[in-house]
């Protein structure tokens, strides 16, 4: 990456800082910057990658403060232990308003953070042993094997420290098996049908965020050696929130630009505009706020890509790069699924209805899917294909009805567990995550074929396991014809291309029966014969295909039987050549199946 000798540059300077002839002030302000990043730097994880909007970080920072501030000060114990007494009630009140609040979406989300931010901001100042709106002083510097940490440029060295920690644990997450899940998270869907627990994840970056707000917390208490409510209220919470979209999400330094951008320049607007303008009046607000409606408008990702691009025009063009190896060749095999005997039946689904209201759109639909076999549903638009898809892969559930995988009834399961026994699918309207590389998209496709968690990850731990996921990956792009896009942002394939990708994803779970809507829409005719070839290959290894195609060319020469459904029903059910001489199926569709 060409950004990486910017970073380097960048490490070595904040190395250096302290040891220069600088002021006290821009110590300070570095000081601060440090530990509003910390803060930031788990909304970027949390509201930047995740999707979850939360404007009540700074309680959490606050609870991290008072922890150590009581303990130290009034208990007498080290401020080392009041970090771990903070961290572990951060962890424990961060888990308890996570698992009842991120069970709510759309703007209740928002407005329960806002209510217990200001909850916790007025327990702050309304508790004795807190010192109430007076808080708490004389609390004690960090020491080190006796070395008092309490000078600023001291200091500075743990606070940034710290954060370069926290840079390279959360950059280090992002590229993992658990950092693919978060990115997958406002996918939804997409997400729950190859095994990702949604709200697992979310309460997992809920409390990665609230322990960074901890540490920061913690960190600022012996920096000021005093603590009271006012830095932990709603405003704060607020300001945190705006640093993280003015940096961006793209990167986690995202966090350490938007940041420093907001501080200097709130600070510097308090001493430029009275000179300018020859009045005391307090504008300073207003013109900030001018200036950060320019920078949203003009950079709307954040500052950090803008900075990005401008090191890499800097740096000139990219010297060629030598051909890499294949991804993960080296690396372990994945261990795969015992495929059932060929002719033994995998999917049985009988009488599913499904109703949206005074809509029937499913409506009694019974068949059976073999091992070894592909079976195709057609019909026209509207007819009820994807609904079944929907219906058999739990991502919605039946009104009347049931449906077996391999002997076990799955309706009423999570789409996750569905996953999990071996059942893969792709989309009618393609659900990549376009901003992840093509290889990353297949990869989160074997996230049930892996266990690393988040700790492995952040630690770095997990490469192993990584590089098998990564072999497998290029191993399903390079059997689909994609292994020369691996690299390439999914988003910027064409759709027919995209669709490809998803069927390579699928294929990464080890399935025994695949799922695919709408496989060769978009596609060349040429992609389309070399995908058969594919779908072909796989019927003969054992593995059952269940597709929903309106190429009817393709489905008549792929296809071992189809199911005809119209208006939510089954009209006719047989092998291609039955349908296509079906009396029901001509007549209904007025001259043929050319017509859908």
């Amino acid at each position: 990456m060409r950004v990486r000798p910017l970073l380097v540059l960048v490490v070595l300077a904040l190395a250096i800082l302290p040891w220069l002839p600088v002021s006290a002030f821009w110590i300070t302000q570095m000081n601060y910057i440090g530990l509003y990043s910390l803060v930031v730097l788990g909304l970027l994880l949390l509201t930047g990658v995740g999707g979850l909007t939360s404007f009540g970080q700074s309680a959490f920072v606050g609870l991290g403060a008072y922890s150590t501030a009581w303990l130290t000060t009034v208990v007498g114990v080290s401020p080392w232990l009041g970090l771990v007494a903070g961290l572990l009630l951060t962890w424990l009140v961060a888990y308890g308003l996570g698992a009842i609040t991120l069970r709510l979406s759309g703007h209740y989300l928002p407005l329960c953070t806002l209510a217990w931010c200001l909850a916790l901001f007025y327990l702050y100042g309304n508790l004795d042993f807190l010192g109430r709106y007076d808080g708490i002083a004389s609390i004690p510097p960090v020491t080190v094997g006796g070395w008092s940490l309490g000078a600023g440029n001291r200091m500075y060295v743990l606070i940034w420290l710290i954060l370069l920690l926290a840079l390279w644990g959360t950059h280090n997450l992002l590229d993992s098996r658990a950092g693919r899940a978060i990115r997958a998270l406002r996918s939804g869907a997409m997400a729950e049908s190859f095994g990702v627990d949604l709200r697992h994840y979310k309460v997992v970056i809920f409390v990665y965020a609230a322990l960074l707000g901890g540490v920061s917390g913690w960190l600022y208490a012996h920096m000021q050696r005093a603590v009271s409510p006012s830095p932990f209220g709603l405003g704060y919470g607020i300001e945190y929130l705006f640093m993280a979209v003015v940096g961006g999400s793209g990167s986690v330094w995202g966090a350490v630009v938007g940041t420093a951008t907001i501080l200097i320049v709130k600070d510097q607007l308090q001493n430029v505009l009275p000179a300018l303008i020859g009045t005391s009046a307090n504008l300073e607000l207003l013109a900030f706020g001018v200036l950060m409606i320019l920078v949203l408008q003009f950079a709307r990702d954040g500052l950090w890509p803008v900075l990005e691009r401008g090191w890499e025009r800097l740096a000139g063009p990219a010297r060629p790069r030598r051909a890499a190896a294949p991804a993960g060749l080296d690396a372990a095999e994945l261990p795969r699924r015992e495929l059932p005997p060929v002719g033994d039946v995998v999917l049985q689904v009988q009488g599913v209805r499904k109703d949206f209201g005074g809509l029937v759109a499913v409506n009694d639909i019974s068949f059976e899917l073999r091992a070894g076999e592909i079976m195709g549903l057609i019909g026209p638009n509207g007819a009820g294909k994807s609904t079944i898809f929907n219906l058999i892969s739990g991502v919605q559930a039946l009104t009347a009805g049931s449906v077996r995988f391999m002997g076990v009834r799955i309706d009423g399961r999570p789409a996750r567990e569905i996953a999990r026994l071996g059942l893969a699918r792709s989309f009618q309207h393609v659900q990549l995550l376009p901003d992840m590389s093509v290889l990353e998209n297949v990869m989160l496709g074997a996230h049930l074929r892996e266990r690393a968690g988040v700790v492995a990850a952040a630690l770095r731990l997990d490469r192993a396991g990584e590089a098998a996921l990564r072999r497998e990956a290029a191993r399903q792009l390079e059997r689909v014809g994609l292994a020369d896009a691996a690299d390439q942002p999914a988003g910027s394939l064409p759709l027919g291309r995209q669709r490809v990708v998803e069927i390579a994803r699928a294929l990464c779970c080890d399935p025994i029966l695949l799922l695919l809507d709408e496989p060769a829409a978009g596609l060349r005719y040429q992609e389309k014969q070399a995908l058969a070839a594919v779908l072909d290959q796989l019927r003969r290894e054992g593995m059952s295909l269940l597709l929903v195609e309106h190429d009817m060319d393709f489905v008549m020469k792929l296809t071992d039987h189809l199911l005809v459904m119209d208006f939510g029903t089954r009209l006719a059910e047989g092998v291609p050549a039955d349908i296509q001489s079906n009396p029901a199926v001509l007549e209904a569709y007025l001259g043929g199946l050319d017509e859908f």
